[in-house]
């Protein structure tokens, strides 16, 4: 499945107060490896961010002023993402968001147009428990390099919850690659058994007679159904 690892920015942190998205990316995965191909806008949000998020982001009104509404790039977006899995890092939040700008846009929300969406943070505290599972953290436990990150840009973030992800999910990847190896067909090994001597035990009368009263419970117990008593009368007859 085509994975899209998608991160926002926004005005605030609750939408149902009228807060918005100003900036929103989108990288994709194929088998496991980055494409390059992302989406990402910067958007102007019709309205001014709070002084928390602007120390978060650094996106002045100013400099989004000029930017595309969500409006403007919602159909490029959900193209963008259709039938992919989502990976997000607290998925709840994002979603959130964007199925408010499409609301805004009488649309259906996000899940209508992707395949499933994955919360990387639930999955961080599944495999960390009692630990900081925040990008910044995550990044320092995976040895993923995040010194660019002096602000949180929605593209920058995708691209490390990207490898962050792939980290996490490493051993997937070593059960895939050894399914693929055994089941590779030009893959198989010959197997020179013309030297091998087997030595064939064959069964004691007493086991045998165990053997046949068995059967005969079984087909009692199975109304003649026992495929064994079967076989044996069809092999009898030829």
């Amino acid at each position: 499945m085509r994975q899209i690892v998608l991160d926002t920015e926004t005005t605030g942190l609750e939408h149902k107060l009228g807060h918005r998205v100003v900036e929103i990316a989108a990288v994709e995965i194929c088998n496991r490896q980055l494409t390059g191909n992302h989406f990402h806008h910067y958007l102007n949000p019709e309205r001014e961010s709070d002084e928390g998020a602007l120390q978060v982001h650094g996106l002045t009104r100013a400099f989004l002023q000029d930017k595309p509404k969500f409006r403007e790039v919602a159909k490029e977006f959900l193209d963008f993402i259709f039938e992919s899995e989502l990976i997000i890092h607290n998925a709840p939040f994002d979603i959130g968001f964007l199925n408010h700008e499409l609301g805004l846009q009488e649309m259906s929300t996000v899940d209508a147009y992707c395949a499933q969406i994955t919360d990387t943070l639930r999955m961080a505290k599944d495999l960390h428990p009692g630990k900081r599972n925040n990008l910044d953290a995550l990044c320092e436990r995976y040895k993923i390099d995040n010194s660019k990150r002096t602000l949180h840009g929605a593209l920058l973030d995708a691209e490390l919850l990207a490898e962050v992800y792939l980290a996490m999910t490493r051993g997937q990847e070593s059960l895939l690659m050894d399914l693929d190896s055994v089941n590779t067909p030009g893959n198989k090994t010959a197997c020179d058994v013309s030297n091998l001597s087997l030595q064939i035990l064959s069964a004691t009368n007493e086991e045998l007679k165990l053997h046949h009263c068995q059967l005969e419970k079984i087909q009692q117990e199975s109304n003649d159904q026992c495929i064994w008593t079967t076989l044996n009368q069809n092999q009898d007859s030829k």
